[in-house]
């Protein structure tokens, strides 16, 4: 392992925020992983996975250890279902074309998520009416107490909107290093009612879609809707989509008669957070170099050289201005450090 001091983690969050850390490795193994853990020289740890769902807004006075833990499985395979597993440190989006290229269907709705494999889970990622719940299988951890890899189903996960067991209780416990999927070799269900997936397969020209065509079409739309990181500094969607009440939805249907809605429950539904912010004005505003992306509203931006600070003041003013008018309060999803 190479510990450098004093390293900028500019290149190694996608808002692009020049922030230092004191000291940082690339980890590319457990044994080294365990390693780090095991020993008392550094007293304060940071990890960081793909950096793509975080606002940096100040220095990390820790040693930030860059998981980099990689390599692709194929653990078992029927005649209709396959189970995969891949190392934390491979990135979403390439590892969800390689499932599509072994004709392994179940991610296609996901192309394109920026950030890595392991930390999906801990955010439950979702796209399109798919959510990494649907698909996933189990995954393994570091205990940070123990220094044992233990395995976690589904169910110990306790998936929920954008939430898991490691975003709750077990935050700051455990290391995912590892996560397993198990995905259709044939008669695959696609996933296309959701969003603008129909339309898009149909300017296409596609009328019996396959599991490629309907990634083509999500990466599409991503593509017009959604910054490239590589261009403009940018999380993904900042905030998560509200669920309220019913009837909270119902006083908010006589201000707002055409404010969308997607059914949760039968008590509670969902309201798009990019039309809230968009209808509080935002969308397309900017603040100098950063602001709200053009093209969607749930997208924060830096243009070159905005501070975390400079994003974070302005994602507390979009949910003060979004309560005040709709008397609903928006959540971030991204992690705030």
């Amino acid at each position: 392992m190479h510990i450098q001091d004093n390293i900028s983690l500019k290149p190694f969050n996608t808002f692009g925020i020049d922030v230092k850390a004191k000291q940082f490795v690339s980890v590319k193994s457990v044994d080294d992983l365990k390693s780090i853990f095991s020993s008392e020289e550094f007293p304060q740890k940071f990890i960081l996975g793909g950096g793509s769902n975080m606002l940096l807004t100040k220095d990390i006075n820790a040693l930030v250890i860059h998981l980099n833990l990689k390599g692709k499985t194929i653990i078992s395979k029927t005649e209709t279902k396959v189970i995969i597993e891949s190392q934390a440190g491979e990135n979403w989006h390439r590892f969800v074309l390689w499932t599509l290229d072994n004709n392994f269907g179940g991610l296609e709705n996901l192309s394109l998520i920026p950030g890595n494999v392991g930390t999906s889970p801990i955010q439950n990622i979702g796209a399109y009416g798919v959510e990494l719940k649907d698909t996933f299988h189990s995954c393994k951890a570091l205990n940070l107490d123990t220094l044992e890899i233990e395995t976690f189903n589904t169910t110990e996960c306790q998936f929920d909107y954008r939430n898991s067991i490691f975003k709750q209780h077990a935050k700051g416990k455990y290391i995912i290093i590892s996560v397993q999927f198990k995905l259709s070799t044939k008669n695959h269900n696609l996933h296309t009612n959701y969003g603008a997936i129909t339309s898009e397969l149909e300017e296409m020209g596609i009328v019996k879609p396959t599991i490629q065509d309907v990634s083509k079409a999500v990466i599409s739309i991503r593509n017009r809707k959604l910054p490239n990181p590589k261009q403009i500094g940018n999380s993904g969607s900042f905030f998560k989509n509200p669920v309220i009440s019913r009837e909270a939805f119902s006083k908010l249907q006589q201000q707002f008669p055409n404010a969308p809605s997607y059914i949760v429950s039968e008590t509670e539904i969902k309201v798009p957070a990019g039309w809230l912010i968009e209808h509080a004005g935002f969308k397309g505003k900017t603040f100098g170099n950063y602001g709200v992306h053009k093209n969607q509203a749930l997208v924060l931006v830096n243009y070159g050289g905005a501070k975390g600070n400079d994003i974070l003041e302005l994602s507390r003013l979009i949910q003060q201005t979004v309560a005040r008018i709709f008397n609903i309060q928006i959540e971030t999803e991204v992690n705030i450090v």
